[in-house]
């Protein structure tokens, strides 16, 4: 997927017009957002496992290299082949010569944020591969030729008129008249076609949530049991995923997974998680040939090395979308890449570049839901201020930039400030409560009105309070 991160002012504008996706956005209140809560409730040492989650994440980075280093030696020792790719190009060569070499001609895939990161679909369908995405969602939005509005949950922008729709039309083999009335009917028609691209494929190819170094498993968690079969039907298995998903030991897995579950989706646990070690042996009844693990930096090490370094604590779970007013209101595609949301905003400009997405820091209203709902504790609001600080620096001249200065001017003149305020107070002071349109602020009106003023600034009405108050 390419990069539109400079975009976002424009995409975010028509996503608020866009009847449909709101209708959609709004099921995040009453799916996740409820789930979350009432899965928080039900654990009565969430918090404490919040902590032992974050603690985990900051050692395991802190000392990155010595714990792949120790993961590849228990994978290699299990079967597994370890391949490091410096960059996204590197890995999907990787991947092409993997299928190259097994003369593959079908592929499935499990669901992947990473591999949405290096645009490995375009590269192996441009060197003649089918590829197949296996999680529904993803099949959804494969099939419509779109990219994933949310980490955890990539169709989400969709209605279930909009899945028919699809599926009608994109299976056109199939009969015409066939009922697709129910979520159930729709799930169904995508088993029975997927069974067989199962059976069929040469190859799969699925990320990982997790690595564990004590054991040289990884983890793949999903809840439609697509992963599982992506995995152990074709005769190679290909996990491609990041360097920091790695984690010491299988205990610490554990804590990390209950997080997940109950952030994620609102579970206690995810209903699929699977530990991969290594391909089949002698006594395994199912499994691949061959397991290859492609661990992908694209800039991750130089983030590891920077003040944002805690971004890459995540777990993937989206809690911070789900809660986000931003995200909750213009969805997943007005943010122009992978990851969207709170956790986008933070991690799109590491990974790409400040100029091409200085706009995402800027979106958020800083309200701190985020940080509040991450089951890691990753310091979202200071790592956006911390953007916007560069950004601000690294402009010559902007809008926001000269408002910024003439405020900085104004405020460090405290009679003149006070004299401004008290004017702009009178001026948006209204008998009706509030005001329909406002010079310079046409984007908050065309939507809301804005309060309106008592006519008097705070510290003026705070010196008359205490004026009345002194003894006589």
């Amino acid at each position: 997927m390419h990069p539109e991160t400079h975009h976002f002012s424009e995409r975010s504008k028509r996503a608020a017009q866009d009847k449909d996706l709101q209708d959609a956005l709004e099921g995040l209140a009453t799916g996740f957002v409820a789930r979350r809560k009432d899965a928080i409730a039900d654990c009565a040492h969430f918090e404490a496992l919040r902590n032992q989650g974050r603690d985990i994440r900051t050692r395991t980075c802190a000392d990155l290299e010595r714990h792949l280093l120790s993961f590849e030696a228990k994978a290699e020792q299990a079967g597994s082949r370890i391949h490091w790719a410096e960059t996204g190009d590197d890995a999907c060569a990787i991947v092409e010569k993997i299928c190259r070499d097994a003369e593959a001609q079908s592929i499935v895939k499990g669901k992947s944020m990473v591999s949405e990161e290096i645009g490995l679909n375009a590269h192996l369908e441009a060197s003649g591969y089918a590829v197949v995405e296996t999680d529904l969602g993803e099949y959804l939005l494969q099939l419509r030729g779109e990219t994933p509005s949310h980490i955890i949950a990539p169709a989400i922008h969709l209605s279930e008129h909009q899945a028919r729709a699809t599926f009608l039309k994109s299976h056109d083999t199939l009969n015409p008249k066939r009922d697709l009335g129910t979520p159930e009917t729709i799930v169904g028609e995508a088993r029975a076609l997927m069974r067989d691209k199962f059976l069929n494929a040469d190859v799969g190819i699925t990320g990982a949530n997790f690595l564990i170094a004590e054991t040289g498993s990884a983890v793949v968690v999903t809840n439609e049991g697509n992963g599982d079969l992506s995995a152990t039907l074709p005769k190679v298995h290909i996990i491609v995923t990041s360097l920091d998903k790695v984690v010491p030991t299988l205990g610490e897995t554990s804590i990390l997974l209950q997080l997940l579950a109950r952030s994620a989706t609102g579970q206690a646990m995810t209903a699929y998680t699977t530990l991969f070690t290594g391909p089949r042996h002698s006594t395994d009844l199912d499994g691949p040939d061959a397991c290859h693990i492609i661990i992908v930096d694209n800039g991750r090490s130089d983030i590891l090395a920077s003040d944002a370094a805690e971004v890459l604590n995540c777990i993937r779970c989206g809690a911070c979308l789900n809660h986000c007013p931003i995200y909750t209101t213009v969805g997943g595609h007005s943010y122009g890449w992978v990851y969207p949301g709170p956790i986008g905003a933070a991690l799109n400009p590491a990974l790409l570049d400040l100029a091409s997405t200085r706009d995402l820091p800027d979106a958020s209203t800083l309200c701190g839901r985020c940080e509040e709902v991450c089951p890691v504790k990753i310091p979202l609001p200071k790592l956006l201020r911390q953007w916007r600080a560069k950004d601000y620096a690294r402009r010559q001249t902007s809008r926001k930039k000269l408002a910024i200065m003439a405020w900085a001017w104004m405020a460090k003149r405290p009679t003149l400030y006070a004299l401004w305020a008290s004017v702009i107070a009178r001026a948006l002071k209204s008998r009706h409560g509030a005001h329909h349109t406002v010079p310079l602020a046409k984007g908050w009106t065309t939507h809301r009105d804005f309060p309106a003023s008592e006519g008097q600034t705070f510290q003026a009405q705070w010196r008359r309070a205490k004026k009345k108050a002194r003894p006589s």
